[in-house]
């Protein structure tokens, strides 16, 4: 199943969602213009679990490693992030985005504490975002484009529906790949993600709406 676009249009324009796409896609062109040298520069940047650094944490959420990795990881965060920063401000999402991103590489190193593989790209951080907009809008739909026989049809999936199906998968395809050493799909990071931004966007928007109650409605 490949989302299209959601049926939720946020309220206000998102800068932070549309400037994390883009620093994506400037460090990719940059990885791109190194040639043979962006192997050298994916494992000083990526994060290797046995040569774990915090900083990494950090710079691994903006390298990918090919156009297609890059565009689908883009994909989901168009889709889902704008109304995810919608909810919870712009401000608190960009903390929200890292935190979910620093997680969710913490729990793939931890599940594969001796790998040398370096794992890179987003998509932790957009397990966070998909993990946030789970709880934040469980009546929403998206609309998905879905082989069916030899023809792709275009369908409205409820939102819970799709995004639950997506994360039993991650888990189901972890398990499988549990004493692997070879590279691949991070599926622990996704997971970890995910889990982590339902929790920390259940927090951030819990503060920010006593926040609310307390004072006048400010936009951020």
């Amino acid at each position: 199943m490949i989302p299209l676009r959601d049926t939720i249009p946020s309220a206000r324009v998102p800068v932070v969602n549309y400037a994390i796409i883009a620093a994506n896609v400037v460090v990719f062109l940059y990885e791109a213009s190194l040639g043979p040298q962006v192997e050298a520069f994916i494992f000083t940047y990526g994060l290797v679990p046995r040569d774990f650094t915090f900083p990494s944490l950090l710079t691994s959420m903006f390298l990918h490693g090919g156009w297609l990795h890059l565009l689908g990881n883009m994909l989901y965060l168009y889709i889902f992030g704008d109304n995810v920063e919608d909810r919870l401000g712009h401000g608190r999402y960009v903390i929200f985005y890292l935190l979910c991103g620093m997680a969710a590489g913490a729990v793939q190193a931890a599940a594969n504490p001796d790998s040398g593989v370096p794992m890179v790209g987003a998509s932790g951080a957009i397990a966070g975002v998909s993990g946030a907009y789970f709880v934040f809008f469980p009546t929403a739909r998206v609309v998905t484009l879905v082989p069916i026989f030899l023809f792709l049809q275009v369908v409205e999936v409820p939102a819970v529906f799709f995004l639950l199906i997506w994360f039993v998968w991650q888990v189901l395809s972890g398990v499988a790949t549990i004493g692997a050493r070879s590279g691949g799909v991070a599926f622990w990071a996704h997971v970890g993600g995910f889990i982590s931004g339902m929790v920390f966007g259940l927090i951030m928007r819990g503060r920010a709406s006593t926040r609310a109650s307390a004072t006048p409605p400010r936009w951020v």
